[in-house]
């Protein structure tokens, strides 16, 4: 029965290390020794060691390291294209040839920093290991494609790394060895700042699925405390955000279509259908669109791009910049409200195309920003920079506010954000006239997946914001007309569900007025039972329901079966039109029928092709 022995300690105030020996025999033998007035600790077997100092660490011998991917970093095309790899796998002394191949040398010693370490593995736990069995090879470049061969596979798929689960780590990749005299050593590195970091920014984020104001604060000044960059903030943020299981699955199913249309060298139509289903569910689930802009940019290597030339709206964005960012230095610090105006409406048709030019010219200029400042520009040129970035955030506040608004249901909206997005209305329309509707509205109300309360609410919205304006309304008065859509359509959804129940199980026959009250008398008690209600149904809510269930009789019973048999996509298109139905609510509905009758469910989307 193997045994192991670990040994725990800090190396200066930020780096956690664990030291764990395992081998039948691991107590019965020196690993390691300290050289104490240079704060170094030494671990060691014959031909291998490795050591760990202040600064970092250096090795030698056989081994090399691992962690969990982080979510967005580059992995190999090997790797990326198979799901159940999750972790990042680096042998001493090897080395990537173009035909993909991995090879082996003897030169497998070097040192590493702790910031490198942390920048180009994970940023909170990284993994070091090597061997000592008298069964592997003499030289090093063959005990090295051994123990890929042997510890290989488990490593860079073990759940255990990620979950720092050592005992489970251990368990799994000691027995690989198979030579009961060996001894694999294994040394956790943790960044304990970035850990701190992770923790908080998960704490926040897992309760709601946002960060508040006041949330963002403490994040800000932790990460000022302990000098964290803006980069690893950033990473650690974006993989905290796709590990939520609520986010992670759609995000998975956005990242196998695009490794499918990698494969085949294009994206179809009917392929950007479905990733564009995929944004709007992650708009009405919260999840943060930065993750299917970071799989974009990943995945897009390898597509054959042809014939690319820059578009308008990506040389317009160049001009600004470079022209008074880069080149003028007498207009450095100031942006007309012209060319602010262009770079929102660049920023806006970037964001639809997902095209990730727009946000390597804002880098590009930040950094450019930064290095003139620290060669002694005057420092009111950030100040000019500020001024981009502000509006460029109040766009993206307010677009998530109004598609949150439009598309997803019960969102809970207070007149504190009604009172920002008054004031984010006027800075946009201080930019030009109307330029709020312009940016936010104009569109909005042509997406097929406009629903009826959502128009409603986007409507009561902007009529709202222009009584306000012109004093002939209040935001009290606002936020109360928007409380009452959103409980009218609680009562809707609660409605709906209810009726259509109590009408499949038993009331097959609901066309007499007597059977239409009787229905309304037991659903009401029902739902005041069940506390789902408080008062009656009003009656223009409770016959809209019956038209509703109705109308999707009539689709399932008749219509749907024509166009499935006809592959009928104009009949499909006319009812979806003329109906009044969401387009979500039907699209369920047809999900539905077609895992009740056993249906190829490509075929729905081949249906749908046209029409998204």
């Amino acid at each position: 029965m193997y045994k192991d022995i670990r040994l725990h300690g800090m190396m200066g105030e930020q780096t956690e290390y664990f030291v764990m020996v395992v081998g039948n025999d691991a107590y019965q033998r020196y690993f390691f020794n300290i050289v104490q007035e240079e704060d170094h600790l030494r671990i060691f077997s014959p031909g291998n060691e490795m050591i760990i100092s202040p600064e970092g660490i250096s090795y030698q011998g056989n081994g090399g390291n691992f962690c969990e991917y982080m979510f967005g970093v580059d992995q190999p095309p090997s790797d990326l294209s198979k799901p159940e790899i999750i972790n990042r796998l680096v042998m001493y002394g090897a080395r990537s040839e173009g035909d993909g191949a991995v090879r082996f040398s003897d030169r497998t010693s070097g040192t590493e920093t702790y910031d490198n370490i942390f920048f180009e593995g994970n940023a909170v736990c990284n993994y070091f290991y090597f061997v000592n069995s008298n069964q592997l090879s003499r030289t090093l470049k063959s005990q090295q494609e051994e123990l890929v061969k042997r510890l290989g596979k488990s490593i860079k798929r073990s759940e255990a790394v990620g979950d720092e689960r050592d005992d489970t780590l251990i368990a799994e990749l000691f027995p690989l060895l198979n030579d009961a005299s060996s001894q694999l050593f294994i040394i956790k590195l943790i960044n304990r700042h970035h850990r701190e970091y992770r923790d908080l920014f998960r704490s926040f984020y897992f309760k709601n699925k946002k960060i508040s104001d006041t949330d963002f604060g403490r994040l800000v000044n932790l990460a000022t405390t302990y000098k964290i960059d803006r980069y690893q903030q950033e990473r650690i943020r974006i993989d905290a955000m796709y590990r939520s299981p609520a986010n992670k699955r759609i995000v998975d199913e956005y990242r196998n279509i695009l490794l499918a249309c990698n494969a085949k060298g294009e994206i179809s139509t009917l392929d950007n259908a479905r990733l564009t289903r995929l944004k709007t569910l992650s708009v009405r689930n919260k999840i943060p669109g930065a993750l299917f802009y970071t799989l974009d940019e990943m995945l897009k290597k390898g597509r054959k791009l042809k014939n690319f030339q820059e578009r308008d709206y990506v040389a317009e964005t160049r001009e600004v910049l470079e022209g008074i960012f880069f080149r003028e230095i007498e207009i450095e610090s100031r942006i007309d409200r012209t060319d602010m105006l262009k770079l929102i409406k660049a920023k806006k048709k970037a964001m639809e195309n997902r095209d990730h030019s727009f946000d390597q010219l804002m880098l590009d200029a930040s950094k450019e920003c930064d290095e003139k400042i620290r060669d002694g520009t005057d420092a009111s040129l950030l100040d000019g920079f500020s001024y981009v970035i502000t509006y460029l955030d109040r766009f993206d506040s307010v677009s998530n506010l109004i598609n949150q608004l439009a598309f997803m249901e019960n969102v809970k909206i207070n007149e504190e954000m009604l009172r920002g997005l008054l004031e984010h209305k006027a800075a946009f329309d201080n930019l030009h006239a109307d330029s709020f509707h312009e940016l936010f509205i104009r569109e909005l109300f042509s997406n097929a997946y406009l629903g009826t309360f959502g128009r409603r609410k986007v409507k009561t919205l902007m009529d709202g914001l222009n009584s306000i304006e012109a004093r002939r309304s209040s935001i009290e008065e606002l936020y109360l007309k928007l409380t009452e859509i959103d409980q009218e359509e609680r009562i809707a959804i609660v409605l709906l569900e209810h009726v259509r129940d109590r009408v499949r199980n038993f009331y097959s026959k609901f066309t007499t007025k007597a059977d239409q009250d009787a229905l309304r008398r037991e659903v009401t008690e029902e739902l005041k039972t069940k506390k789902r209600t408080g008062t009656d149904i009003p009656d223009r809510l409770f016959n809209e329901t019956i038209f509703t269930i109705k109308k999707e009789a009539m689709y399932l019973h008749s219509l749907l079966p024509q166009i499935i048999t006809e592959r009928n996509v104009g009949l499909r298109e006319d009812f979806l039109e003329n109906s009044g139905l969401d387009r979500f609510y039907v699209e369920e509905l047809e999900r539905e029928y077609y895992e009740k009758n056993g249906l190829n469910i490509e075929e729905l989307y081949q249906i749908r092709k046209g029409l998204s």
